[in-house]
């Protein structure tokens, strides 16, 4: 994380960062233009004297400010702190079908977390795409601690190759009108054949089941 900036331009950048050492920042061209609410400067060297920022712009008390890095753990990192609400706001005059603001990453993790919070998504359609050209990606995984609930007014439809509902406990469906099943091979497998098989060799389904809870890899 970016910390304030080191006033004295030195190696050490104050007491906090320990002694004098070969990697600290150092420089002797930085400029800074201040008054008692903010200040913004240039080449100013971050408080642990890691990092020097190309732009840093911040208040008196360093709490809400912005970054842009040059050099160090953090070259080409643009940071923004704020203590309070964060707002970005865009796309006014553009048309519904139009893309009015991209979140792009040539490489890596987008991390999105809200370790004490909601994390909301509204709009008029949410679509989540995945374009992984093997097996191993284009995944999508959602993983709760307690519940996943999927409501919709209309239609749940899922379409895929291969599909499997596994419950560790109790699994319930229900339909207050019609429920229609189909397969072209319907299968009901329960432990009683564990003991002895049957003739369509279901014990092995029974086994599959109750060593991994699910024939398929999560």
């Amino acid at each position: 994380m970016a910390t304030p900036s080191n006033t004295k331009l030195n190696r050490t950048g104050g007491e906090e960062s320990g002694s004098r050492t070969d990697t600290a920042k150092e420089n002797y061209h930085a400029i800074k233009l201040s008054n008692p609410d903010g200040s913004i400067a240039f080449s100013r060297i971050h408080k642990r004297a890691d990092v020097t920022a190309a732009v840093m712009l911040e208040t008196a008390d360093s709490e809400h400010a912005f970054f842009l890095d040059k050099d160090g753990g953090r070259k080409g990192t643009t940071t923004s702190i704020s203590p309070q609400r964060y707002s970005v706001e865009c796309g006014k005059t553009m048309k519904e079908a139009e893309d009015a603001m991209m979140l792009f990453a040539h490489n890596g993790n987008i991390i999105i977390r809200a370790p004490n919070g909601t994390i909301r998504m509204e709009a008029t359609n949410i679509e989540m795409v995945t374009k992984g050209n093997d097996t191993t990606r284009g995944n999508i995984k959602l993983d709760a601690s307690q519940s996943i609930f999927l409501d919709a007014d209309k239609n749940f439809v899922v379409n895929c190759k291969n599909s499997n509902m596994v419950s560790s406990g109790t699994c319930s469906m229900a339909a207050n009108s019609a429920m229609t099943i189909y397969g072209s091979m319907i299968r009901g497998v329960t432990d009683a054949c564990s003991v002895k098989n049957s003739k369509n060799n279901n014990q092995k389904t029974q086994k599959t089941f109750n060593q991994t809870g699910s024939p398929v890899e999560r």
